[in-house]
């Protein structure tokens, strides 16, 4: 039986140090870094979308990160497609490949090897969609799939993932995986984390962040596609077009709904059982290191 190439795989929710975590392991072992991140692929898309800076790489080589426009098409098995030449290439060049990420969808599809469907969309299908709130349709897909890490304002998203659960591609997509993987996920204590979340945000604010979505607007980037990237995007370019009255109304809006949304990421996680979770208030490098090790002398 062919022997499958390994990958070690980091998630976590955001603000849970999963990219640092991802940095310090592969620079230890001599490692490149696949990022699973729908956002981050974008280019333009910095502060909102908490991409890591060149200089927080360390000179880890880092693959899927501004790879398109802001405001161009790029869908899940776009995302497989070049996450599994990545990894391809990282292996031949005999190095180990880490996927980190908290796009649920997109770690699953590389680390389980989801058969994506190559059937037309269903236009008519799509037109019925498009004639419902968003509202009702995060409504439809989570009776269909509870467990969701999709953002309930993200139309665009929710509107793909009931698409696929219309085509069949769906709850229980075939897995066809290529990779053996090691499945580490970062955690911290609830009030931790929300308190990390806090301080980020604050943070990037404080760096730009208002005025990196202002500058998109100014560069032709349409409001739909801002407000379809969710959270950071959405809420800034609304108050930018004053739909949000104030900046203090804004942050408190989007602190509240970034926090919502890490807990439905760690939902999602939750759900794969084969994640050895790493608490981040102790010696994480080291018991992923030693969980590592294991791995790579299998």
């Amino acid at each position: 039986m062919r022997r499958l190439p390994k990958l070690v795989v980091i998630a976590g929710t955001n603000a849970s140090g999963k990219s640092g975590l991802g940095v310090e392991l592969a620079r230890r072992y001599g490692g490149e870094i696949v990022s699973a991140d729908s956002r981050q692929v974008f280019r333009g898309l910095d502060l909102g979308s908490g991409k890591i800076t060149p200089e927080e790489m360390r000179d880890v080589p880092h693959h899927l990160i501004d790879i398109c426009d802001a405001g161009d098409f790029f869908s899940m098995a776009d995302f497989q497609r070049m996450a599994y030449e990545a990894i391809d290439g990282i292996v031949a060049r005999g190095k180990l490949p880490f996927l980190v990420g908290g796009t649920g969808l997109y770690v699953a599809s590389v680390a389980d090897g989801y058969v994506l469907s190559n059937k037309m969309p269903d236009l008519a299908y799509r037109e019925e969609l498009e004639r419902l709130s968003t509202e009702r349709l995060y409504e439809m897909l989570q009776e269909a799939v509870p467990a969701t890490d999709v953002e309930p304002k993200n139309r665009n998203r929710v509107m793909r993932m009931l698409e696929k659960l219309h085509d069949g591609d769906d709850v229980t997509p075939g897995k066809e995986p290529r990779y053996h993987t090691l499945r580490l996920g970062v955690t911290w204590d609830r009030e931790v984390l929300r308190a990390r979340i806090d301080e980020r945000l604050e943070r990037r604010l404080a760096e730009g962040m208002i005025e990196e979505v202002r500058g998109l607007l100014n560069a032709g980037v349409s409001v739909d596609f801002l407000k379809k990237l969710g959270l950071e995007y959405r809420m800034i370019t609304q108050y930018l077009l004053r739909e949000i009255e104030t900046r203090e109304e804004m942050t408190t809006l989007l602190a509240n709904a970034i926090k919502q949304f890490a807990k439905r990421q760690m939902t999602w996680f939750r759900r794969d059982q084969s994640i050895r979770w790493l608490d981040m208030a102790r010696e994480p490098v080291e018991e992923a290191c030693g969980l590592i090790d294991a791995f790579l002398s299998e």
